[in-house]
């Protein structure tokens, strides 16, 4: 991700929505040492945040709702949610949730795009985003998963303005020529019960001992480790509730770099 701080229109939170927080706490500290904080609030209904440091990074939070899937979803920074909500159903998407206030901390909305793939736009007020990006632990890149991609390049390009800059073998997203997220084709490999889908990937150290934690830990390998031709090296892995997220090496150059 060319960017180190959240900015209009490009990723700025990612959250996980599990059945078992408690268990993800552990998963995930004992993964990227991350140190959880639950909000004690009864109206922030168990919201946990990850921090590395004094860095918000991520969040763990219950399933609010029977139809909700355990999995990881990324959050867009808008100005204005009730606008950004407008936009997506023009453009073809749904609104699922919102907008609406989260206490002081801003606007939420929750959408889908045309071909139903979860993500949510949020709007700062107290919480501006990610305290932390492309470090070992945190938030790098962001990747649609899609059956669909010339529908969600009209899609995305629409409600965010993004750019496009498309190879023969990936797609990235970028704003103001920045790259900060990718696409991939869903294809015969992916089985057809997996939704199209957003997936974090989170820098790491050393991937392949990322994996051998992950696995150690009760999670399981979707994508043994790969070493990208001219970019990185990744994973991608899956926790012990289900929930898909991607790990990358972090170097001095990963930042601008696509998990192809």
């Amino acid at each position: 991700m060319k960017f180190d701080k959240p900015v209009t229109g490009g990723p700025c939170w990612t959250e996980l929505g599990t059945d078992d927080v408690e268990a993800a706490k552990r998963f995930y500290a004992e993964l990227f040492g991350w140190r959880p904080e639950t909000d004690p609030r009864s109206e922030a209904g168990g919201y946990t945040v990850a921090h590395l440091g004094d860095a918000a990074v991520a969040a763990l939070t219950p399933l609010y709702q029977e139809s909700q899937p355990v999995a990881w979803n990324v959050s867009f920074a808008v100005t204005d949610a009730d606008a950004a909500a407008r936009k997506v159903t023009e453009a073809g998407g749904t609104v699922l949730v919102g907008p609406m206030e989260v206490l002081d901390v801003g606007r939420f909305t929750v959408a889908l795009d045309p071909a139903g793939a979860a993500f949510q736009l949020w709007q700062a007020r107290a919480f501006p985003g990610a305290g932390l990006f492309n470090a070992p632990g945190s938030l790098g890149w962001v990747e649609l998963l899609t059956r669909a991609p010339e529908r969600a390049e009209a899609f995305y390009t629409t409600v965010f303005g993004w750019s496009v800059n498309a190879s023969e073998h990936y797609t990235q997203w970028g704003l103001d020529g920045a790259d900060f997220g990718g696409m991939v084709t869903m294809d015969d490999k992916f089985p057809p019960e997996v939704p199209p889908h957003w997936l974090p990937y989170f820098a790491v150290e050393d991937v392949d001992a990322t994996t051998a934690t992950a696995t150690a830990a009760g999670g399981t390998v979707l994508m043994e480790p790969t070493s990208v031709p001219d970019g990185p090296r990744i994973a991608v892995l899956r926790d012990p509730q289900g929930a898909a997220f991607g790990v990358y090496l972090a170097t001095g150059t990963r930042g601008t770099e696509a998990p192809e």
